[in-house]
């Protein structure tokens, strides 16, 4: 069996972003790659982010919020940070054929405003999220 590449996604708090491109990853080209995200802390799973996942077809209910894993951060074929912080602060890795990109996006988790105006902002980052993993399945990059 061939080893799929792995895809390590990471941000601050391993809540929201990160654990939305996993799923959506996972969704749509887990076939081909192994996912894992983790942040630099574990802030815990967002429910906000797990009900719009819902919405768009995807169970994350079940992920948990992770810190990053050094063995895993060392043997992963793509580490994508979803947040400046965790680009800024991303621990160093030794695997010299790592392909490593910032793809940058606001912090669901910190819009304010009434419900409704969160939950537009949650779900204008998963759409954004969504239309950037698509391309990555789609060519590689």
């Amino acid at each position: 069996m061939e080893k799929k590449p792995l895809v390590y996604f990471l941000c601050t708090g391993n809540s929201c972003r990160s654990q939305i491109a996993d799923g959506f990853l996972k969704a749509l080209g887990g076939d081909r790659y192994e996912v894992k995200s983790a942040g630099l802390e574990a802030h815990g799973l967002n429910p906000r982010a797990v009900a719009i996942m819902e919405e768009a077809g995807i169970d994350i209910s079940n992920h948990t919020s992770d810190v990053i894993d050094p063995e895993l951060l060392n043997r992963a074929d793509y580490v994508i940070t979803l947040c400046g912080h965790a680009d800024e602060h991303c621990p160093v890795i030794s695997n010299t054929d790592v392909i490593k990109w910032h793809w940058g996006f606001d912090d669901p988790a910190k819009a304010t405003g009434t419900q409704e105006e969160i939950t537009a902002q949650f779900r204008q980052v998963r759409d954004s999220i969504k239309k950037r993993i698509s391309e990555f399945v789609e060519t590689g990059k």
